[in-house]
């Protein structure tokens, strides 16, 4: 359930309703609004709990939540969650851009891609070190060798960097080294490692499953949130259908309603969503125009020669670059500011 006080209440009021509740052995979440603000009970709440909140002075109301998902729930937290990482915001105004190579193969060959990410207008490196194939005989990435090529890299041309972690125990390492740490499909619901990233405070990318429902996807990221990290984002990239044209078909309507049931930041990713290089700049457009906060789009030198097998579905270069020069013009069309000469302040 949720408590509901107006912004006329005192925040020393507000801390006596916290501990009222808190005695009674569950957990209170504070989320400030600007009309109000909203304490979220969580927990097995005794059933007289509701009413003795109702006569408490300064709640206004008390409202009773069905969703299994309470912390991801836009009810606990109405508004916008922004998560700020050394100057950059994710879920407010400003669109991000990800991007790089499905993994890191070379320190010369993500230098390179690093320089052209900045120079393109890009945020955040993107590139994976630890590779969950569905095959056992893929290539499987180049491990912590390859974080530090692309913590150099993102350090080097003043970017963010994002890397896939794959178990419980690799999320210190990955956190030592990357600025923002990726759940995969396959690990949406590795509740273990989800559990893990709840105990950190390195922002989190969630890939939705990719046979996952709404419900599913947003339990997975309550998970993260019950273990008491609030820097979580959600993504969308692609699900199984019947469809064989396209690698997954995306999913753009989850944009909108993800950001109607969650306060969290939503991400696309149209490069696994389509699984097709043609597909990946008008399902970026696409993405931007349902209400995306940020892109997360492959981009390779050399797709044709990648280590993963995924060029296909990679952008080169100067694709890459003009897409972004196009989010310039449209980003602001859409309530978001997208400015490809502005330089990132990275601490």
């Amino acid at each position: 359930m949720i408590a509901i006080t107006s912004n006329k209440t005192s925040d020393e009021r507000i801390q006596e309703i916290v501990q009222f509740i808190e005695s009674k052995g569950v957990q209170a979440h504070v989320s400030k609004g600007e009309d109000r603000t909203v304490i979220g009970i969580i927990g097995q709440a005794d059933p007289k709990l509701a009413e003795q909140l109702r006569q408490m002075s300064g709640v206004e109301q008390v409202v009773k939540i069905s969703k299994s998902y309470k912390l991801a729930s836009r009810d606990f937290h109405p508004a916008d969650t922004v998560i700020s990482i050394k100057g950059v915001e994710i879920g407010g105004e400003q669109l991000v851009v990800m991007g790089g190579p499905c993994a890191v193969e070379t320190p010369e060959q993500i230098d390179e891609i690093a320089r052209l990410v900045k120079a393109a207008g890009g945020q955040v490196l993107r590139g994976g070190a630890f590779k969950p194939r569905t095959g056992p005989y893929s290539f499987q990435g180049v491990g912590v060798e390859g974080l530090i090529m692309m913590a150099e890299a993102g350090k080097k041309h003043g970017l963010l960097t994002i890397t896939e972690v794959m178990t419980p125990e690799y999320v210190d390492v990955c956190a030592q080294y990357a600025d923002i740490l990726q759940v995969g499909t396959r690990n949406m619901q590795n509740f273990d490692l989800l559990r893990k990233l709840g105990t950190i405070q390195t922002p989190v990318l969630l890939k939705r499953g990719f046979s996952s429902t709404y419900d599913e996807f947003l339990n997975a990221a309550e998970y993260i949130l019950a273990g008491g990290n609030p820097n979580v984002m959600l993504c969308e990239r692609g699900i199984r259908t019947f469809e064989t044209y396209t690698r997954n078909t995306l999913d753009l309507s989850a944009i909108p309603v993800l950001k109607q049931l969650s306060h969290l930041p939503v991400i696309s990713d149209p490069s696994h969503g389509t699984g097709r290089r043609e597909l990946v700049v008008p399902m970026t457009k696409a993405s931007v125009a349902a209400g995306a906060d940020g892109l997360i789009i492959e981009m390779h030198t050399d797709p044709d020669n990648s280590m993963t097998g995924d060029g296909v579905q990679s952008l080169f270069p100067d694709q890459f670059a003009h897409l972004l020069s196009d989010l310039e013009k449209l980003a602001p069309l859409l309530g978001k500011k997208f400015d490809t000469k502005k330089e990132a302040i990275l601490a």
